[in-house]
């Protein structure tokens, strides 16, 4: 394992066991929490690539569907640091397998929506808001509670590239999720709502393995020998305890790394949330991406994809930037410094090929700014780590509460922003709009359609006549919205100027040097 940072070393040398090489109980921990990563972004990823089934069943317009994706945001972002105060106090362990099966709950849940029985609807409209809600409230914990999970097990040397390898997996599912989708509901035609179920059945089996092979810290493992534990609490400086119940509050949200660092995710957030919550249906609207086609399932998927090699590169890159003496500054800063400048650009860039109607070029540029958005994310959660330590979780979850806030934020604007434009384009060529200001002509068009029995060749030509409407209803909406991701990312990179990750927020808990 030499290719692997800080795996053997001093800390193996200096003990009394230096002839016996460590386990590697380490990679497997790492390996649960990556698939873990996978199935919360299988399971939110999921959502917004059923709009089209749920909304069949439900009915409903772009502005109401928006309540539904910013429930989830908001949920997660107030319940990061509750979640995360549990993994802190009480261990990973316990409160990470408590929450999988909470959100895999609510997960299977889903499957209600719309569903009538005996006339009566099961799961309504409000009814999935707050099952959104109570699903965010789980997925909440997971990702400070993994970040202290891998604070207690990995050493300073390979936090950065196990971050990386850690969101790269959870965008690369996040990406695929689209495929998965087109081929189990729109190649093989299995039922939308039986893929929910089976979707938190996947959770439930991860917390079996889970349970059985996972331990709060080295040292309550069995199965690490005492090379690894050695090599573990050298790389560590031996801060792999539990928090204390006496938090302090104060020094965390005073503290200026994670002041900046809670702004900067917030601004990447409000950004990337557009890529998938919207994307979908920017594809669907823009550029006329037919059901079940492939091609358009991995434009979809675009910046998760990309955002997943971005994870490992960016990991990659922090690491090996404090390996050659860069300091953990300058180290985790730069990356997120070139990630959220050329976002920016990519951003700007996908405007061009929105209005010149180029699905190919479109969903580069923005595939590509989920590339350099994901360059920033393995340096910002182990800055969490460097600056948190015993309190890494408490550190994470600040960030990534404000920072979904941002995402709940961009989601309700995007909806805002969308729906304004479409009741104006409604209001100027005299179409009737609904209460909440979207546009009915598509449904109405089709029911009266059905209504004559017109046969299916005409169908498809209103079907392509409303399309193209669509499109010109929202297509100036989508194009601002892209413009002012540009903006906030611009405000985000304005914060790596200032983020210092070198000193811990408990300055007698001094890092050792890399």
């Amino acid at each position: 394992m030499s290719g692997l940072p800080g795996s053997m070393g001093a800390g193996a040398s200096n003990s009394p066991d230096s002839t016996i090489r460590p386990t590697r109980v380490r990679y497997e921990v790492l390996g649960w929490v990556c698939v873990l990563a996978m199935i919360t972004y299988l399971d939110r990823a999921a959502f917004p690539n059923a709009e089209k089934q749920i909304k069949d069943a439900m009915g409903g317009d772009i502005s109401q569907w928006a309540w539904t994706l910013a429930a989830f945001n908001l949920a997660y972002a107030l319940f990061e640091i509750p979640t995360g105060y549990l993994g802190d106090v009480f261990g990973p362990r316990g409160t990470l397998i408590r929450i999988v099966l909470w959100w895999s709950c609510f997960t299977a849940l889903t499957a209600l929506a719309g569903l009538k029985v005996g006339g009566m609807v099961l799961l309504g409209f409000w009814g999935l808001v707050a099952v959104r809600f109570l699903f965010g409230i789980g997925e909440a914990g997971a990702f400070p509670n993994i970040t202290r999970a891998l604070h207690n097990w990995l050493p300073y040397s390979e936090r950065g590239w196990a971050q990386g390898l850690l969101w790269t997996t959870a965008r690369l599912m996040g990406g695929l999720t689209p495929l998965v989708w087109l081929f189990l509901v729109d190649r093989f035609g299995l039922p939308w709502r039986g893929i929910f179920l089976v979707f938190g059945l996947v959770g439930l089996v991860w917390c079996v393995g889970f349970a059985f092979r996972f331990r709060n810290r080295p040292s309550e493992c069995p199965w690490a020998n005492e090379a690894e534990k050695n090599l573990i609490r050298e790389g560590t400086g031996g801060a792999t305890e539990a928090a204390h119940s006496a938090v302090p509050w104060r020094k965390i949200l005073l503290h200026p790394a994670v002041l900046l660092l809670s702004v900067e995710y917030c601004a990447i957030s409000f950004s990337w949330y557009f890529n998938l919550n919207y994307l979908p249906e920017i594809m669907r609207v823009q550029f006329g991406v037919p059901k079940g086609d492939v091609v358009g399932a991995l434009y979809k998927g675009g910046p998760l994809i990309l955002g997943a090699i971005g994870c490992l590169v960016g990991g990659w890159l922090t690491d090996r930037l404090i390996r050659k003496g860069a300091g953990i500054r300058f180290g985790r800063s730069l990356p997120g410094m070139i990630g959220t400048g050329l976002a920016a650009l990519c951003c700007l860039l996908a405007t061009f090929p929105l209005m010149g109607n180029s699905a190919l070029l479109f969903a580069l540029a923005v595939g590509f700014s989920g590339f350099f958005n994901d360059l920033t994310l393995a340096s910002s959660w182990a800055i969490c780590q460097d600056i948190g330590r015993r309190q890494a979780a408490i550190v994470a979850g600040t960030m990534n509460m404000i920072g979904n806030l941002g995402g709940f934020l961009g989601t309700v604007f995007t909806g805002w922003l969308i729906g304004g434009f479409q009741a104006d384009f409604a209001t100027r060529n005299q179409v009737a709009i609904s209460e909440s200001h979207a546009i009915q002509w598509v449904d109405k068009a089709r029911e009266n359609l059905r209504a004559e029995g017109v046969n299916e060749p005409a169908k498809e030509l209103v079907d392509k006549v409303a399309l193209g409407l669509e499109r010109s209803a929202s297509q100036e909406g989508f194009r601002i919205n892209l413009m002012i991701n540009a903006l906030v990312y611009v405000i985000a990179f304005l914060c790596w100027l200032g983020i210092d990750g070198s000193r811990p927020i408990l300055l007698e808990e001094e890092p050792p040097s890399p």
